[in-house]
């Protein structure tokens, strides 16, 4: 009987989550996530239209393609089209034109993109034109302007008659003009040349003999380029296909792309098992690619399925001499590649790859083998297989010999019947961290025992097992979302999950503690930063508060083991991935990080329903509270976790925060069976909260700071409050400070204060918090969606965004995003009340 019901209740967790569509669109989407250095991303709405992506940025191709009766589609990834070269753009040689820059919004007099325009004004430069060091730049376009441009050339008719194609890249929007006449209009920017095969129409314009085109392109953010020229496609590409992306669903451990390759269906699904209460799993460096294929039209098709790694994946920056073997495992086959150098721990910073440790692709179906990049892809166009194995194989130069890791699996039979497998990405890094001057090993093989060829194996081995429990996840946070903040909430969580989480490094030290280390990604590189930590902690509250001491462990080593001796906490432990110690500089924030660690050390007794966390780092965490009470009631001119913002004196919100610190340090004291002593400091901190209430007061909100009367900010530390159930601050506050956020709001978002009209995302998710029904709180959070649904910055989420325009400000990838799920902890602290 019990087994029934098991059954049951997993059939239905699976019906719901495959009814849960994500209609929000992801700035960018999550394919592979596994930590700081394994982070693999789709930067565009369509699988198959750009390159995948570090989270950095920097191109790590992966590629798929689905080939059904002879002609391919390609399903994932960008591949340049063969082109002959007729009238070629910069990156094959340097063109003359003539050019004008002029400011936004402003043009040259009268018709400049006719060829009988007087451009003797104008300057002359070599195409490309763009920022220092983009695109094969021949003249340097810079500034936030606009740039026209004129070029003469030459065609034969024969060129024009076998179909001429624009190869062009631009950033951003670009419009065309041939022989005086507006042909071609695109917006947005290409992160790669694109080819625009011409229409009829654009082709009647041309003509044999003297030609003419005018360009002219703008910038609005950051670096610009734009480089054009003609070509003509090989006949090869007349069997090639983009595969059409009926939909994308993103689920909190998976992303979901469904395909029409003509007449068959793809569905490819990327899973990252991160299920936060088995530790084992999340270390584990694998990830899932699963595949589903299947008839649209009755008939049985001849089908097979291409997969490609580019060796780029493992580099930091190419060019970087690489090794690729294959080899087999218990059960799959492999293709691994590395660097030859293998300088393990070598560097630290911010904008970097990892260039040491081994990438791996793996299947227990299919070949594995691999090959340089056009043989593959010319033999899969002709036969369906790739057999030109070049095993052991060394890569000096990506550009002039690529090569990639291959997998390939034939179908001859596809019909209705649905037929599928699946392939494993993972990636061994040998040493994780630098822990204090010692080099950790990733916890999945902290005691040096473990291989990564076992790994792949325990993965090949559980996957059906794996798979189910992630259906089973996703339908239960999902459903708990919805429950405690609506869909579009439970959207954005979804989205939040794995970034958060693959933000981090999960090791071991020496001495046995869990470490659990962030990595601020764009934002300075600092590991293990306690305000980093701070805003993340509500999602790992929720499904494995160990991972909050993982995060915290660092920080108290730091101090008890002497190398910190001052009365507060520190910043951070070093720069990832080098743990050796505080690199911010200065005093960090005395006040804030001091109040973030007894506050986090409270929330773990909370989920617990313990304190011996606390009792172990007692002294610590009564040097910190000590501080709070004599230098957090009116802190002083310091940074707090905004640091962007400058240093400000008299911060209310920084007050709060001192507040609850020693709140939460006086409830500890209680649970530890010193009630007399715990229930007086706590009876202090209500003092001292009354005494905010007095100092921040400005009518219909409560000031940035106390001495600034007519200024405001965002209270989310206030949450906290609510959250505990302390009840220190009069529920006044709450209820004045959101009703004043909703008339602050502008198109995306509410101000992090009255200074600028930036805010954090993470941020406004705890102030929405405060309020005490579910209409503010969407008013507030739904700004949130709208922003993520119409940014035009193509990178993973950030928690760093202007309100008045869908453009981020800053920092990408973060774990604090991890935020998001304040909402849900208050739900599950309210019930376990």
């Amino acid at each position: 009987m019990f087994a029934a019901i098991l059954i049951t209740a997993v059939f239905a967790c699976n019906n719901k989550v495959e009814s849960f569509i994500n209609e929000v669109r992801p700035s960018a989407t999550p394919l592979i996530t596994v930590d700081p250095y394994f982070s693999v991303w789709s930067f565009s709405d369509n699988l198959n239209t750009s390159f995948t992506r570090h989270w950095t940025g920097i191109p790590q191709p992966l590629d798929a393609y689905l080939r059904v009766d002879g002609h391919v589609y390609r399903v994932m990834g960008r591949e340049y089209p063969d082109l002959m070269q007729v009238v070629p753009a910069a990156k094959y040689e340097p063109w003359d034109a003539t050019y004008m820059i002029c400011d936004q919004d402003k043009s040259p007099i009268g018709k400049w993109y006719e060829e009988g325009y007087d451009d003797s004004s104008w300057q002359k430069g070599k195409g490309a034109f763009g920022s220092y060091g983009s695109y094969m730049t021949g003249t340097v376009w810079k500034g936030l302007n606009d740039i026209y441009i004129r070029r003469c050339f030459d065609l034969d008719e024969s060129q024009i008659k076998d179909g001429l194609s624009l190869e062009y890249v631009y950033d951003e929007d670009v419009e065309f003009y041939i022989n005086d006449s507006l042909a071609i209009v695109t917006k947005g920017y290409a992160e790669a040349y694109e080819v625009l095969k011409l229409n009829e129409k654009q082709l009647s314009l041309l003509k044999p003999g003297h030609n003419f085109i005018a360009c002219h392109c703008l910038n609005r953010y950051g670096t610009c380029n734009v480089d054009f020229g003609f070509a003509i496609p090989s006949q090869k590409n007349e069997r090639k296909s983009l595969a059409v992306q009926k939909s994308l669903n993103v689920l909190p451990t998976s992303t979901i792309y469904s395909f029409e390759c003509g007449p068959v269906d793809l569905q490819l699904t990327f899973t990252s098992p991160l299920l936060l209460d088995n530790l084992e799993m999340v270390s584990r460096p694998v990830n899932y690619i699963s595949y589903e294929i299947n008839s649209n039209d009755g008939n049985q098709h001849d089908v097979q399925f291409l997969f490609t790694a580019d060796p780029r994946i493992s580099v930091d920056l190419a060019p970087e001499p690489v090794i690729s073997e294959t080899g087999t495992g218990s059960g799959f086959k492999y293709a691994k590649t590395g660097t030859i150098r293998q300088p393990y721990l070598g560097k630290k910073g911010d904008n970097i790859r990892i260039d040491w440790g081994y990438f791996y692709l793996a299947a227990c179906n299919g070949e594995i083998l691999i090959a340089r990049t056009e043989d593959a892809n010319d033999e899969f166009l002709e036969t369906g297989k790739v057999t030109s194995d070049t095993n052991n194989i060394r890569t000096d130069n990506f550009e002039k010999t690529p090569v990639s890791l291959v997998y390939n699996r034939d179908f001859p039979n596809v019909g209705d019947k649905v037929q599928k497998d699946f392939i494993m990405v993972a990636y061994d890094d040998v040493y994780s961290i630098q822990y204090f001057w010692k080099n950790l090993k990733p916890y999945w093989n902290r005691e040096g025992t473990e291989t990564i060829l076992g790994q792949l194996a325990t993965a090949a081995h559980q996957y059906k097992g794996v798979m189910k429990k992630c259906t089973k996840f996703d339908a239960k946070m999902l459903d708990d979302a919805q429950k405690a903040g609506g869909k579009k909430y439970a959207e954005l969580c979804a989205l939040a999950y794995r970034q958060s989480i693959a933000a981090h490094k999960l090791v071991e030290s020496e001495d046995g503690e869990l470490l659990f280390l962030s990595k601020e990604c764009f934002s300075n590189g600092c590991i293990g930063t306690v305000d980093v930590s701070y805003p993340s902690v509500p999602l790992f509250l929720l499904y494995n508060p160990d991972l909050v001491k993982g995060m915290m462990n660092p920080i108290f080593e730091f101090s008890e083991s002497g190398r910190w001796n001052k009365p507060f906490a520190t910043h951070d432990v070093g720069t990832y991935p080098m743990a050796n110690g505080e690199v911010y500089g200065g005093d960090g924030m005395p006040v804030e990080e001091s109040g973030n660690m007894l506050i986090m050390t409270y929330a773990i007794a909370r989920a617990e329903g313990n304190a011996e966390y606390a009792q172990k780092h007692w002294e610590t965490l009564s040097t910190w509270a000590n501080y709070l009470m004599e230098f957090g009631m009116d802190p002083a001119e310091q940074l707090c976790t905004d640091d962007f913002g400058g240093h400000l004196a008299h911060n209310a919100n920084l007050s709060i925060k001192a507040i609850l610190g020693i709140a939460s340090y006086g409830k500890l004291l209680s649970m530890l069976g010193d009630c007399e002593t715990g229930d007086k400091i706590f009876g202090e901190a209500k003092k001292m909260a009354a005494q905010w209430e007095t100092m921040a007061n400005d009518g219909d909100h409560y000031r940035l700071s106390f001495d600034r009367p007519g200024t405001w900010s965002q209270k989310y530390n206030l949450v906290w409050d609510k959250v505990f159930g302390f009840n220190i601050f009069d529920s006044r506050i709450a209820d004045t400070e959101v009703a004043f956020y909703l008339t602050k709001q502008n198109e995306y978002g509410v101000p992090l204060d009255s200074r600028k009209n930036w805010t954090k995302t993470d941020w406004i998710m705890w102030s929405a918090t405060l309020a005490d029904n579910i209409e503010d709180f969407k008013a507030l959070t739904d700004k949130i969606w709208k922003y993520q649904n119409e940014t035009y910055a193509r990178i993973p989420m950030s928690d760093f965004i202007y309100t008045d325009r869908p453009m981020y400000a800053d920092f990408r990838a973060r774990s604090v995003v991890g935020g998001y799920f304040m909402k849900m902890l208050e739900h599950k602290f309210s019930v376990t009340e």
